[in-house]
């Protein structure tokens, strides 16, 4: 079947025109008039305006954002029920709102979001531990404030593990260093915040270029010898208990590949004139800490039969148990995630070291498939048989029994990232460095979705749905909410539309 783009299809029926007829009424969406566009964008900007005024003056918390409200913000959740005294740091918490602020504030210049944003800013760094980075939630209560060492307010002792975990301390660190340029690196609180928590990031690094999941204290590079992957001599079949997993060398839940994606981020930052003393010095610190995660990646790799990579490894770099639902095993996302990260790497550094483990590793997936063509999500180590768990959580190699909450196969994208490999890796030094300098493509953004958004906003600014709160009980489906996510979608969007040339 044949398809055509609809902007084809305008451009064919402008034709149309020549012997008087007209052209589908499609087309005046597609290509509206000045006039249209320009009352699209006023309505827009009010729409925008409304909805990030009611997040700040009415959803806020002393700056800070959670994951989803009931409509009259009596009932709150992050990643659990959460109290009228809580914000969240995963996204799409509070750094993820601060990042959509932002994005508004560029897309007007109203610097009434940029104010929005460093308020944003300001509550998250209550929330930063002694150890540079944060947990999950930020809490203002006093008792519970106690308990807890939160840097800004002097505390020595307390609950100070700093999490990686999925995005946590990461997405923190870049919404700082977006908002410290924002702010033209004038705001003492934010740009020192983002400095100690960069500084701690690298502190926290082991000697072979890994991260943990979390940590509360520094590594120690005498205790962390720097070894190449192996396979164990045996591993336990039973889930041996956390064994505080937290603190091994972790590919889990993207952590290497945010932690790496933040430290070129601060990298590029770093360097620019503006930003000061302290981050130019942390900036080159960063870039290497990146590619030294690199190296990591690459001593990381499983020998052969199964060259590839494991969720976890212990300090012998052995895989080893997370979860009890995460055994010692090659993992496919995570391999395909270390291949596209290395990929990354060479694209910025111009190594081809990185470039090296990449070609046996796709083999080695392409022979993993699964009879319908996805990828098991764990592979014994030794027979690369797929492995799975009952619903008892005990290993088996059925998938007839998994449990529900996670995904035990998942989509081989093996093939992309051999296109990829193939395109970089053909690349002259010099068309690499042009095309580090390519900006990523912008999603364009349509009037209809600009008018969808704008439609779906009621008076007070809020964009409600359906389908209940997830953790509080007794679960009600009717409950109508509200959802940081469509909240930052939303604001991402009408920002993008705003910032394209007006026709």
């Amino acid at each position: 079947m044949l398809r055509f783009h609809s902007s084809f299809l305008c451009s064919f029926f402008v034709g149309f025109a020549l012997f008087g007829l007209a052209a589908p009424s499609f087309c005046a969406e597609v290509n509206p008039s000045p006039a249209d566009d320009a009352a699209l964008r006023q309505k827009a900007r009010e729409t925008l305006h409304r909805g990030a005024m009611f997040f700040r003056r009415e959803v806020a918390v002393e700056g800070t954002y959670l994951w989803e409200y009931s409509a009259d913000l009596t009932r709150r959740e992050g990643e659990g029920v959460a109290t009228a005294t809580q914000g969240w740091v995963q996204p799409p918490g509070t750094p993820a709102v601060g990042m959509a602020l932002i994005s508004a504030y560029e897309a007007t210049g109203d610097v009434e979001y940029l104010d929005a944003a460093r308020e944003t800013a300001h509550g998250l760094i209550r929330g930063q531990l002694l150890s540079g980075g944060w947990h999950y939630a930020v809490n203002f209560a006093p008792a519970e404030r106690r308990k807890i060492a939160y840097r800004i307010d002097g505390k020595k002792t307390g609950r100070n593990i700093t999490t990686f975990d999925d995005d946590t301390t990461t997405a923190a660190l870049r919404f700082l260093l977006r908002a410290d340029k924002a702010l033209k690196f004038q705001d003492a609180k934010i740009h020192e915040a983002l400095i100690y928590g960069l500084a701690a990031t690298l502190k926290a690094q082991y000697p072979n270029g890994a991260w943990p999941q979390g940590y509360e204290q520094f590594p120690d590079a005498q205790a962390f010898p720097v070894k190449a992957a192996a396979f164990p001599a045996t591993w336990p079949r039973v889930w041996p208990g956390s064994q505080q997993y937290w603190f091994r060398y972790t590919l889990n839940d993207n952590v290497l590949a945010n932690l790496i994606s933040t430290m070129l981020e601060a990298a590029k930052l770093g360097s620019e004139a503006q930003a000061g003393a302290e981050l130019n010095a942390l900036a080159q610190q960063c870039r290497a800490a990146a590619q030294k995660a690199g190296d990591f990646l690459i001593l990381a790799q499983m020998p052969e039969p199964q060259p590839a990579w494991a969720q976890q490894y212990d300090f012998e770099m052995h895989p080893a148990w997370a979860r009890k639902f995460e055994p010692p095993a090659i993992t496919s996302a995570e391999s395909q995630g270390a291949l596209k990260v290395l990929l990354r790497l060479y694209l910025e550094s111009g190594e081809r070291k990185y470039l090296a483990p990449i070609p046996r590793a796709l083999e080695y997936l392409r022979r993993s498939r699964l009879p319908d063509g996805q990828l098991a999500r764990f592979y014994e180590l030794g027979t690369n048989k797929p492995l799975y768990f009952t619903r008892d959580y005990l290993l088996t190699y059925s998938d007839g029994d998994v449990p529900t909450h996670y995904a035990f196969k998942i989509a081989d994208n093996s093939e992309s990232i051999a296109r990829e490999y193939a395109r970089l890796a053909k690349l002259t030094g010099d068309e690499l460095k042009i095309e580090r300098g390519v900006a990523p493509k912008i999603q364009i953004v349509t009037p209809a979705q600009v008018q969808s958004v704008i439609a779906a906003q009621d008076a007070r600014g809020r964009w409600i749905e359906g389908g209940g709160l997830r953790f509080h009980r007794p679960k009600d489906p009717s409950v109508p909410i509200i959802r940081s996510a469509t909240f930052i979608r939303n604001v991402e969007l009408l920002s993008r539309y705003l910032a394209s040339p007006a026709k």
